[in-house]
């Protein structure tokens, strides 16, 4: 895929800005747009990129053996670190800055371990572009709190163009759909727990293998109720008594006490339509270039 003009500077732009760190830790989860900004880093600053993942309970089954290969083909430096924002009560209280909790643990981690050691001149960075200002990204204050830049922004890259990069540089996941943590499908208040978010993830991964559909959610309401939800041109897939039937049988039997499906479809972050504007950080709030 050939770039237009305009991202074609976004581009050189976005490793200009990477040069210049001279040093790159790159948080990496293996999404779309940290993948962009670790082949991006690599182009600009070679040897002189890191990538890191962290390892938790929340993360979806198959997330870590994706973000091994795709470090394996960008050609960048790859660790994994253990974090352990589950022992945080704040975090597994589930209040709606419960992701500040989790990037904090992830930012001081990799500060007082990789960054103060043979990479402590390096310049940590993230994924976040430039539509993610305009969302629910509390984790963004524990960027700044941990002086973490976010060169997609700085770029003026947005969602769309992470993409048409992936795809220009022959990434395999230009087209991956957004899989935030598992803990993100938990309703806020209900808490956190090792035990929900297994649950969560094997039901899941029973519907993408069970019915073919690769972008969905198992959300966590109160009461141990799971409430599906998959794109609306994919319902039928779990209307009929058959299907309806398997899904009941296998969600009761990991633990959930109901389950419902969500007939307005799939809606990337729709937890975040309960939050009151107190609860919000969008963007209007400030984030430092």
């Amino acid at each position: 895929m050939s770039l237009t003009a305009e991202l074609t500077q976004k581009s050189e732009d976005l490793q200009h800005i990477l040069s210049d760190m001279g040093r790159v830790i790159v948080a990496f989860s293996a999404g779309v747009d940290s993948t962009v900004v670790a082949q991006a880093a690599v182009l600009a600053c070679g040897d002189h990129a890191l990538a890191v993942t962290a390892q938790s309970p929340s993360l979806a089954t198959g997330e870590k053996e994706e973000a091994i290969q795709l470090a394996s083909i960008i050609g960048i430096e790859h660790r994994l670190i253990s974090t352990e924002e589950f022992s945080t009560d704040a975090y597994r209280a589930n209040a709606p800055d419960r992701c500040f909790f989790c990037k904090t643990e992830l930012y001081q981690l990799i500060s007082h371990s990789i960054a103060s050691e043979e990479w402590n001149s390096a310049t940590l960075v993230n994924g976040a572009n430039l539509d993610d200002r305009g969302d629910h990204r509390p984790g963004m204050q524990a960027a700044t709190d941990f002086h973490v830049r976010s060169p997609l922004i700085e770029a003026g890259i947005t969602k769309a163009d992470v993409r048409n990069l992936a795809q220009h540089w022959e990434l395999p996941i230009w087209n991956k759909p957004a899989h935030p943590c598992l803990s993100s499908r938990i309703a806020y208040g209900v808490e956190v727990t090792e035990e929900r978010v297994q649950r969560i993830d094997q039901g899941e991964q029973f519907l993408r293998q069970q019915f073919q559909i690769e972008e969905l959610r198992v959300r966590l309401e109160p009461n141990e109720l799971a409430r599906i939800e998959v794109p609306l041109t994919q319902i039928q897939k779990l209307t009929s008594p058959t299907a309806l039937e398997q899904i009941t049988q296998k969600f009761l039997q990991l633990g959930f006490k109901n389950v419902t499906l969500d007939l307005q479809g799939f809606r990337s972050g729709s937890m975040n339509q309960f939050l009151s504007l107190n609860d919000l950080q969008i963007a209007s709030q400030k984030i430092e270039l």
